[in-house]
C-alpha cells in the first residue's frame, strides 16, 4: 500500500506539473533581405537604358538609310522615265519623217 500511494502521489505531481507549464509562442525572426539585389537590380536599370538607346540609335540609322534609299530610287527612276520620253521622241519623230518619206513617193 505504500508504494501505490507514493506511485499515485508521483503521478499527482506529475499531472500537476504538466498541467501547470505554460507554452511560450515560437518567434519567427522576420526575413532579411539581401542587399546585393539593389545594386544589381540598378545594374539591370542600366543595361536596359542602354539597349533602349542603342535601339533608338538604329532606328533612327535604318530611318536614314531608308531615306537615302528612296531618294535614290526616285532620282534612279526619273531618270529612266527622262530616258524613256527622249528615246520615245526620237522615235516619234523617227516614224514622222519615214511617214512623211512614204507618202511623198
Amino acid at each position: 500500500m505504500n508504494k501505490s500511494l507514493v506511485l499515485a502521489a508521483l503521478m499527482a505531481a506529475a499531472a500537476l506539473t504538466a498541467c501547470g507549464k505554460k507554452e511560450e509562442p515560437v518567434v519567427v525572426p522576420a526575413p532579411v533581405e539581401a542587399p546585393a539585389a539593389a545594386p544589381a537590380a540598378e545594374a539591370a536599370a542600366s543595361a536596359a537604358a542602354d539597349a533602349a538607346s542603342s535601339a533608338g540609335a538604329a532606328a533612327t540609322s535604318a530611318a536614314d538609310a531608308a531615306s537615302a534609299a528612296v531618294t535614290g530610287a526616285a532620282a534612279t527612276a526619273g531618270a529612266a522615265v527622262d530616258a524613256a520620253a527622249a528615246a520615245a521622241s526620237t522615235a516619234a519623230a523617227d516614224a514622222a519623217s519615214a511617214a512623211a518619206a512614204a507618202a511623198s513617193k
